[in-house]
């Protein structure tokens, strides 16, 4: 069966499945859903807990060994395989299939790793495991569902942040849920009961987490502001100009290709200020690479600049 992390706890508090896959893009969401099963797992009696880590080159002889010799303490045990990469390779595969059939009462099997690719997700241990436990998969919480999750976390936190309060924690913390509990955590402490945007922005640090293909998508949009702001983020995470340079020219390629947004008379004033940006990044150009880059991204949004430099 194959759950969102909203409703693992129902779940678990019904009974515990054999076998748990956890996995996702969001660590928080995979960390919280490890230790519920924990938790429950040890209220049932897994008084062990044996952790292995895995990739596709291990040896599984020592963990069909460890799921099989109980320590003379524990009357059930709880195993937990640790993938990293999602792809225990087909030795890996064959064994976890044969552990979860065995059916053993004693142990309990849980299995940690980040996002699935789509063809590991049709690999026969992630049936197996769909079969005869539960698979809950965290996707990313995405900047239009960002505010309700932090609603419902500060609420759980004995916060009432109002709508500009969680608007502002959104922005400030997009794509870091670690980073978004985190703040919320410290403002329990910190505050009580309603927090607004001049408590929020006393408070709170800049935690945003972007990446060049949310730069992308800003630009796509015709979103000036945003893809500005991540721009700097980029900037200040130490990020490649190259790279930041390269996904604003992917977008404007890919804008050419669908005819996009831009007249056709825009694409060479377009081009001349991804020049500017690629020179100034290799020193042939005496500007800051970093303002050309913005230059550039605010031009794909339709913002009105003065005249590209050529000097």
């Amino acid at each position: 069966m194959k759950l969102d992390p909203d409703k693992l706890a129902a779940q678990l508090a019904r009974g515990l499945a054999p076998v748990y896959l956890l996995s996702g893009d969001e660590p928080l969401l995979v960390s919280e859903a490890a230790d519920a099963v924990r938790t429950r797992a040890r209220a049932a009696g897994f008084a062990d807990r044996v952790v292995h880590f895995l990739d596709r080159d291990s040896s599984w002889d020592d963990v069909r060994a460890g799921a099989s010799n109980l320590s003379l303490f524990a009357s059930r045990r709880l195993v937990e395989l640790r993938l990293p990469t999602g792809k225990p390779g087909v030795a890996g595969s064959a064994a976890i299939v044969e552990l979860i059939e065995r059916r053993d009462s004693d142990t309990l099997f849980m299995i940690i790793t980040g996002r699935l690719e789509r063809e590991s997700q049709g690999a026969a241990w992630v049936r197996a495991v769909e079969q005869h436990g539960i698979w809950m998969h965290a996707w990313p919480v995405g900047r239009e569902k960002l505010p309700g999750w932090l609603e419902g976390r500060a609420r759980r936190a004995g916060l009432n942040l109002d709508r500009a309060a969680l608007e502002l924690l959104a922005e400030r913390t997009e794509g870091n849920l670690l980073a978004a509990q985190q703040e919320i955590d410290r403002l329990s402490l910190a505050l009580a009961g309603a927090v607004g945007v001049a408590e929020l922005t006393a408070s709170v640090a800049d935690n945003a987490r972007f990446d060049v293909f949310k730069l992308g998508e800003a630009a796509r949009r015709g979103d000036a502001a945003r893809s500005l702001r991540i721009v700097e983020g980029l900037r200040a995470e130490g990020v490649e100009a190259t790279l930041v340079l390269w996904a604003l020219l992917r977008e404007l390629r890919q804008t050419a290709r669908d005819g996009g947004r831009h007249a056709r008379r825009d694409f060479p004033r377009l081009t001349e200020r991804a020049v500017c940006a690629d020179r100034a990044i290799k020193g042939r150009l005496q500007a800051n690479a970093w303002d050309e880059i913005a230059l550039f991204a605010a031009d794909l949004c339709g913002v009105r600049l003065p005249p590209v430099r050529r000097a």
